[in-house]
């Protein structure tokens, strides 16, 4: 995906402040935080949204969840609280088309949210 902004965080093409990278995985600071802690985990293989993982996909989605927790610690909000978050279509606030997952934490969260 050539135009895709997150595979060139991947390809490294464009900088990014690289939290944790794994295998399967990379995640980065958001560039405009929605909470003290704002940090993507993005699967390194293009995936648009969470309707195109498929059998097959389990391993994926399992170390992009476990990324989450590391990123998590990593961050200081393991014990205080946190919130995952995956936006999937235009209505739900998905504006780049790569899966990613938000870890956002550091503050007390509203519910409903959006």
């Amino acid at each position: 995906m050539s135009e895709c902004l997150f595979c060139k965080i991947v390809e490294k093409k464009i900088p990014a402040k690289l939290v944790h990278e794994d295998e399967l995985t990379l995640a980065f600071d958001d560039i405009h935080p929605q909470a003290p802690v704002h940090t993507l985990v993005i699967p390194k293989r293009h995936v648009s949204a969470v309707q195109d993982l498929g059998l097959g996909d389990e391993s994926l989605l399992a170390q992009l969840l476990i990324s989450c927790t590391k990123i998590a610690a990593l961050k200081g909000v393991q014990e205080s609280g946190y919130r995952v978050v995956t936006n999937t279509g235009r209505d739900a606030g998905q504006t780049v088309f790569h899966l990613h997952f938000h870890v956002l934490g550091g503050r007390p969260m509203a519910w409903p949210p959006g």
